[in-house]
């Protein structure tokens, strides 16, 4: 039987603003990058959809994932139009403009994403947006600079 030292009660106390790797992240916007993208067939096999992995790079959740799944070949036409708007925001926020021929194209480039707890499951995050870095939405709100007044040097 292997050896093992441990005193019971060494571990640090929890910050309890601190999310632990499994709860979902707060509703909020995230600096992310995609980290992978695969290609998987549906569950029912009627069809396949573009699984994409972002990793949080910056703030509190750095390090952190989150996914998103979109519907490129699916019996409902709905399902599929919902993945495409979906997609080209997805290219837009990255830099892609014309054709997309690779998904690492979507790869390693910093975007702010939306991301808001699911509503049909708590335990999850739904990605609501992708905006390009420095346009848009912002994290943080702009710090207030007083302006000089008119008559002020």
């Amino acid at each position: 039987m292997p050896q093992f030292d441990y005193e019971i009660g060494e571990a640090k106390e929890r910050d309890p603003n601190q999310t632990s790797k499994f709860e979902p992240l707060p509703r909020g916007d995230y600096e992310c990058i995609v980290i992978d993208t695969k290609i998987k067939e549906t569950k029912a096999g009627t069809g396949e959809y573009l699984e994409v992995t972002f990793q949080v790079v910056d703030g509190p959740a750095a390090g952190r994932r989150l996914w998103d799944r979109l519907n490129i070949s699916n019996p409902s036409k709905k399902a599929e139009e919902i993945a495409k708007e979906q997609l080209d925001r997805l290219c837009a926020a990255v830099g892609l403009t014309h054709k997309m021929q690779q998904t690492e194209q979507l790869h390693d480039i910093p975007i702010l994403v939306s991301v808001d707890i699911d509503r049909k499951d708590d335990t999850r995050n739904r990605i609501e947006s992708y905006t390009k870095l420095g346009g848009g939405k912002s994290s943080k709100p702009a710090p207030f600079v007083a302006a000089k007044k008119p008559w002020e040097r």
